[in-house]
């Protein structure tokens, strides 16, 4: 197969976000030759039950370090509080600014439907700041960029009306994908009651079964798509 070459764009809501709801993409890109990026909008660092916020904010910012050197992207944090994400104009041309610095071929982000203020809001920044990084009449440091592709990846807490359009195939990269997991403390238990490494294996086994592979992950496309079963996303392999 020709090496990939496209970019992808990834950006969570908190640290952890990314990497339970796309790590597993970026992995599968990345190690086909595309270059990804992923942005934290906030640390996630209110999450804690016994560290203090700014304690746990660094362990995070840690934690962020070491899983974008295991799925080999570039890693942005942003300085926003978690829990506190503000849906302003100053965050909308931040990201829109960052999305004419990558120039990426396909972005992934938050679906609308979620039980968590922080990813409401991080759907909405990224959308509006979408539609500006494209106008040339927008006129900025950068030049315009147009997002070939939008994808929105599952995550147990966006579920409200997302549904599962595309079907990537993850079989090679699996274990990757749960070092990337493990390398945060959220997700190997003990922080939260929550059992995200059990359920996002689980997942992989479930999205495997109904998309004829041995483990898989779902995307939604926006609305209006058709469902699709494909082993690379087709922007980043036509950039090839």
């Amino acid at each position: 197969m020709i090496p990939l070459k496209g970019h992808l764009l990834v950006i969570g809501a908190h640290a952890g976000d990314v990497e339970n709801m796309a790590g597993a993409v970026v992995l599968k890109h990345v190690r086909a030759g595309c270059t990804a990026t992923v942005v934290h909008m906030t640390l996630g660092e209110a999450g804690h039950p016994t560290l203090a916020p700014a304690v746990y904010a660094e362990q995070r910012r840690q934690e962020i370090e070491a899983s974008g050197r295991l799925m080999g992207a570039k890693v942005l944090a942003l300085p926003y509080r978690d829990g506190l994400l503000p849906k302003t104009e100053e965050v909308i041309w931040q990201v829109c600014d960052i999305i004419r610095q990558e120039k990426p071929d396909v972005l992934l982000t938050h679906w609308k439907g979620s039980i968590h203020k922080d990813h409401i809001a991080t759907h909405e920044l990224v959308q509006e700041a979408i539609f500006f990084a494209a106008l040339p009449a927008i006129e900025r440091t950068l030049p315009a960029h147009r997002v070939r592709h939008v994808y929105y990846p599952e995550n147990w807490e966006d579920m409200e009306g997302w549904r599962a359009d595309v079907y990537l195939d993850a079989g090679d990269i699996w274990e990757e994908y749960l070092a990337v997991l493990r390398s945060h403390a959220l997700m190997r238990g003990g922080v939260s009651s929550f059992r995200y490494l059990d359920y996002y294996d689980a997942l992989g086994t479930t999205r495997g079964c109904l998309g004829g592979f041995r483990k898989a992950v779902a995307l939604m496309a926006p609305p209006g798509s058709w469902v699709q079963r494909m082993e690379f996303l087709p922007a980043l392999l036509s950039a090839a």
